[in-house]
C-alpha cells in the first residue's frame, strides 16, 4: 500500500432521485370521446446504494467523487403507462467501511461482506396516476399524485482495515520488518519514527496451505488517544482485528512497562479493545545474547501468550506463527 494511494476517509454529498409524477391523462377515442382516466404511475427515483467490493482496499477511487446523484423517475403516461424508474447509483467500497452521517456523526451502517448492499439515500416513490382515484361517484379525476421528493445526505466513509492480526507497537518496534519477512508485503522500512504512515496488509502462509492476514498499523506513541503523533487517524483500524499482536523491541529498558503504555492507549481510545485476544512479541532478539533472551522471558506475564523473536535471524518466527494460529482458532470457538 503506497502512501499516496491509501485513502481511508472521504466525505460525499449524495442525493437520490425524485419520484416521477403520475399522469392525469383522460382517455380519448372515437368510440369513447369522454373516456375515463388512464394516467399511469410515475417511476421510482433512483437509490444511492453502498456496495462492498473485495477488490478494493482503499477509498482512493472516491477521493474526488464529491457528489453522487441518482436519476429521477420518469413521469407516467397515457393508457396506464408507467414511468421508468430512475437509475440507481452505486458506491463501491472496500470491506470494513463505516458510513456515517456527516452532520450528526451517527453510524448509519457498516459494510463487511463482498457484494453486500445498503441503501444510503432512498429514491422517492413515483406518484400514482389518476386512474387510482376513480370512484363510482367520481368518474373523471383530473389530477394525479406528484412524485415523492429525493433524499439528500452528506456521508462520511471511514475505512477500518479488516485483518486477522493487528500489529500494535511504538514506532521502530520492528512491526514492518516482521510483516516483510512473514508475508509478501513490502512496507517501507527505516530507522526513524513513523516510517509506516499507512496500514499495510500481508498474507502469512502457515502449515498445510493455511494462511491468515496481518495488518501493520502505524506506530502508536504515548498520548495517541488524545491525538498526538498520528493520533486517532489509525487507531480505528485496530478495532477490526481479531487478535492484537503487541510488538515491543528488545532494546526497550522495560518491556512490560512499554506493553502497559500501549495497552493504556488502546483503553483510552476504546475500552472494548481490551476484550480482544492479545499476544506479546519481543522483537530484535538478534541484538541480545541467550542470557538476555532468558532474562526477558522471566519478566513476561504468565497469563499472556508471549514469544521472543528476530526477523533478521528467523529465531522464534515459527513459534510466533504457531501462537497466532492457535489464538485465532481459539477466538473462532468463542
Amino acid at each position: 500500500m503506497a502512501t499516496s494511494n491509501f485513502v481511508d476517509y472521504v466525505k460525499i454529498f449524495c442525493r437520490s432521485g425524485h419520484g416521477g409524477p403520475g399522469s392525469a391523462h383522460l382517455r380519448h377515442a372515437k368510440s369513447a370521446n369522454k373516456g375515463g382516466p388512464d394516467g399511469g404511475d410515475g417511476g421510482r427515483g433512483g437509490h444511492v446504494i453502498v456496495r462492498g467490493n473485495a477488490q478494493y482496499w482503499t477509498l482512493i477511487h472516491l477521493k474526488f467523487a464529491r457528489h453522487v446523484f441518482a436519476e429521477n423517475g420518469e413521469p407516467g403516461g397515457k393508457e396506464r403507462s408507467f414511468g421508468k424508474d430512475g437509475k440507481d447509483q452505486y458506491i463501491d467500497v472496500p470491506l470494513g467501511t463505516v458510513v456515517k452521517d456527516a452532520d450528526t456523526g451517527e453510524v448509519i451502517f457498516e459494510i463487511t461482506q463482498d457484494g453486500e448492499e445498503k441503501i444510503l439515500c432512498k429514491g422517492g416513490r413515483g406518484g400514482q396516476g389518476n386512474w387510482h382515484f376513480k370512484t363510482a361517484t367520481f368518474q373523471t379525476p383530473k389530477f394525479a399524485q406528484p412524485g415523492e421528493d429525493f433524499v439528500e445526505l452528506t456521508a462520511i466513509m471511514e475505512l477500518k482495515v479488516l485483518a486477522d492480526i493487528g500489529l500494535v507497537g511504538f514506532p521502530n518496534a520492528g512491526k514492518s520488518t516482521l510483516l516483510s519477512v512473514v508475508s509478501a508485503a513490502k512496507p517501507e522500512i527505516g530507522a526513524y519514527p513513523f516510517t509506516t504512515l499507512v496500514p499495510n496488509l500481508g498474507i502469512v502462509s502457515y502449515r498445510d496451505n493455511k494462511s491468515f492476514c496481518i495488518a501493520d498499523i502505524p506506530g502508536i506513541i504515548e498520548g495517541a488517544a488524545e491525538g498526538k503523533g498520528l493520533g486517532l487517524r489509525f487507531l480505528r483500524h485496530i478495532e477490526r482485528n481479531s487478535i492484537l499482536l503487541f510488538v515491543v523491541s528488545a532494546e526497550s529498558e522495560d518491556v512490560l512497562a512499554e506493553y502497559k503504555v500501549l495497552l493504556n492507549e488502546l483503553k483510552k481510545y476504546n475500552p472494548e479493545l481490551l476484550d480482544k485476544r492479545r499476544v506479546l512479541a519481543i522483537s530484535k532478539a538478534d541484538i541480545i545474547d541467550e542470557k538476555g533472551v532468558a532474562k526477558i522471558e522471566k519478566k513476561l506475564p504468565a497469563d499472556l501468550p508471549c514469544v521472543v523473536f528476530s526477523s533478521h535471524s528467523g529465531f522464534g518466527l515459527q513459534a510466533l506463527k504457531d501462537i497466532l494460529w492457535r489464538e485465532l482458532q481459539e477466538g473462532n470457538k468463542e
